[in-house]
């Protein structure tokens, strides 16, 4: 697909994005997939129009990142579509994620809201359900009873995750009741509150989460509900606040944590595209997160 017209072309400045279908050929290294879920959100949203938003986003960007690692445009990366109906038809939203996950070290899901994470993760780790581990980062503990964007993390422990390799970066003052805070403390979930992103700083919290998520050895899935993020860098996540984390700090969090070969699938989720603010900088936050994935991916040893 040729660049956009309203993007400069430079034959010597590439542009992200535009990876070809995922077909037939052998193993690659990442495979994107959109999963729009939406339907069954606590507040109205669009997030069905975000998967699309940001792979035309993608292309404001380039597949050059600095540090150690090979540059992106050296990874092989392919994009398995969409799901037709991920919330009527969760079970081919799985499937469709799990046969993205068998084809590559990393899968991406883009979502929707976060209801998607519940057939991202369950199609990512197949099998392994049993060693898996979760890491969110997320303003929500999500753990509300039912099917909506806010029950994800309940759902994924009704389904046989263990609580205790569950990891919550991000988890704020007046965002969460009582009751929820009670429930995954004795789910055994670890918590980290937003205020320890500035105490201790993004690596040591990275280093902790991914000891807790890994800690059977299996596969990790990290839950990127964006709304973690302060409002202002997030405008188009319904549930953001004034004091979240920020577009750094979220971006920072997501190279270090997918740095380790444990994590082997990754969703963006609660942006609500057609919401967003008229330069897009929510949608722009998330390209950039999937490029902060694929630059974690490509220096690993």
């Amino acid at each position: 697909m040729a660049p956009s017209p309203a993007l400069p072309h430079d034959p010597s400045w590439p542009r992200a994005g535009d990876w070809p279908a995922l077909g037939d050929e052998g193993a690659l290294d990442a495979v994107l997939v959109g999963v729009g879920t939406h339907a069954t959100s606590l507040s109205p949203t669009r997030a069905h129009t975000t998967p699309a938003a940001v792979r035309e986003a993608l292309r404001r960007y380039s597949p050059h990142a600095s540090g150690p690692g090979a540059p992106l445009a050296g990874l092989r990366v392919a994009d398995a579509g969409d799901a037709s109906d991920p919330d009527g038809d969760e079970a081919a939203a799985t499937a469709l994620v799990a046969r993205a996950a068998r084809r590559a070290r990393l899968t991406i899901v883009l979502g929707g809201d976060n209801a998607a994470t519940v057939p991202a993760a369950l199609g990512a780790w197949g099998d392994d359900l049993g060693s898996a581990g979760l890491i969110t980062i997320d303003a929500h503990h999500d753990l509300r009873d039912g099917r909506s964007n806010g029950s994800p993390v309940q759902r994924l422990l009704d389904a046989g995750l263990d609580g205790r390799r569950v990891a919550q970066i991000g988890i704020q003052d007046f965002a969460n009741s009582r009751h929820y805070a009670e429930r995954a403390r004795d789910a055994g979930v670890r918590v980290f509150p937003r205020d320890e992103l500035e105490s201790r700083g993004v690596r040591q919290v990275a280093f902790e989460a991914l000891r807790v998520a890994g800690a059977a050895g299996g596969p990790v899935h990290l839950d990127v509900d964006v709304d973690a993020c302060d409002r202002a860098v997030a405008p188009a996540c319904p549930a953001s606040l004034p004091g979240g984390m920020s577009a750094w700090q979220l971006r920072s969090l997501v190279r270090h944590l997918v740095a380790d070969a444990a994590v082997r699938s990754i969703d963006f989720t609660e942006v609500d595209a057609a919401a967003d603010a008229p330069d897009g900088r929510t949608v722009r936050l998330v390209a950039l997160g999937v490029l902060e994935s694929l630059a974690a991916l490509a220096a690993r040893e």
